[in-house]
């Protein structure tokens, strides 16, 4: 149940990041440019999100209460999860951004280069004359 909690987190916050970082690049700033910017204005939104989870879960995860011992993975899976997902979302998720549009951007260009460098198939034989000419070239 945790790691379910925790899975979608983490996707949340990187789907913000990366929807704020698409609208960015669509305004023409640079891949780079709107991956950062994307993770400094979401910053404030996604660490919300995990301070309120971490809260929720930090009794949980001390142990306090009856009936602790058997709640205590649970808590220390989410607590744990929650830190680290925070600094792959923030540091990894900009990084494979831009990663991945370099190779959005070397798959077009190969493409359009392979449909320019392409060239029609010679034909052995030329095009039939229409009609009207070969009526006339039969004529004569």
């Amino acid at each position: 149940v945790g790691l379910i909690m925790l899975i979608g987190i983490v996707k949340k916050n990187a789907i913000m990041m990366v929807d704020f970082a698409v609208e960015l690049q669509k305004s023409g700033h640079t891949a780079s440019e709107s991956a950062y910017e994307g993770c400094m204005i979401r910053f404030r939104p996604i660490m919300m999100t995990t301070a309120a989870a971490i809260m929720g879960t930090l009794p949980i995860a001390l142990g306090m209460g009856a009936g602790s011992d058997e709640r205590r993975p649970l808590g220390l899976c989410v607590v744990g999860g929650l830190i680290f997902a925070q600094f792959v979302t923030l540091y990894l998720t900009p990084v494979f951004y831009t990663y991945m549009d370099g190779l959005q951007r070397l798959r077009s260009r190969s493409k359009v280069r392979r449909t320019q460098s392409e060239e029609l198939p010679a034909t052995d034989h030329p095009e039939p004359l229409p009609a009207t000419q070969r009526n006339r070239l039969a004529s004569e």
